[in-house]
């Protein structure tokens, strides 16, 4: 796709799913993981499908030496992912009472998906960002989750007025999880994702791999009970995508 397609766009809810049946797996001990995420998901953050967590750990050795992948959020749970869209949506039309409806909407999936093609509740998306050895988080131009209204469009994955250093790590990024088979959502930089609709259309795929579902109560469970085990940067916590 060379133009942006948004996850509003009617192309994207009509490609199909063919579910194939990869759980969710706890990405724990194979990723560094932040915890910013983890007051509104408890726990449930920390859970990609097991074939998109093959690709990231992929792409994390694609990166070169001294740098590693910095994981904030993977699963989402659909009430939450409906609770973050209807909340922009009203930010928008409190800010834009002109709009109208079709136009809030498109204007709100530049930044969360909409409920019924998100690849979060699929667990087929991770929001990532790139991390030295020592476990800092390096500059990408602006901070994760930033809207286009906080970063003024710099959250695009393209934008021009950022530093070179940030265009440079932004291209390392997408260098390595590209070559892995994970595409990105072309608003935020840090959303990338494998067999979610968006990707299917994006590749050319004839289906999506995974439809969106609920994560099993005891692993919820017990991914709340452990936290945010390998630390992390704590930037800002709020909703996005």
């Amino acid at each position: 796709m060379s133009e942006i397609i948004l996850m509003s766009d009617p192309r994207v809810a009509a490609v199909r799913i063919d579910e194939c049946g990869d759980a969710l797996v706890d990405v724990r001990g194979s990723l560094l993981v932040d915890d910013r995420k983890h007051q509104d998901s408890r726990g449930a953050e920390v859970h990609l499908r097991r074939g998109v967590l093959d690709r990231v750990l992929r792409a994390q050795t694609l990166l070169p030496e001294g740098l590693r992948l910095l994981f904030v959020e993977g699963y989402r749970p659909p009430a939450l992912q409906r609770s973050y869209f209807e909340q922009y949506a009203d930010e928008l039309r409190a800010g834009h009472p002109d709009w109208p409806a079709g136009r809030i909407r498109s204007a709100a999936s530049r930044y969360v998906s909409p409920p019924e093609t998100a690849p979060h509740t699929a667990g087929a998306a991770d929001d990532l960002t790139l991390a030295d050895t020592d476990g800092r988080e390096l500059d990408l131009g602006t901070p994760m989750n930033a809207s286009p209204e906080e970063s003024a469009g710099a959250c695009y994955t393209a934008a021009d007025g950022i530093t070179d250093e940030a265009s440079a790590n932004r291209a390392v990024l997408g260098a390595a999880l590209s070559a892995a088979g994970l595409v990105n959502y072309p608003t935020e930089w840090w959303h990338w994702s494998y067999g979610d609709r968006y990707w299917a259309l994006a590749t050319g795929a004839p289906a999506a791999l995974y439809g969106p579902g609920e994560l099993d109560a005891s692993q919820a469970g017990l991914a709340g009970a452990a936290g945010g085990d390998e630390g992390g940067s704590g930037e800002q916590p709020d909703r996005a995508r």
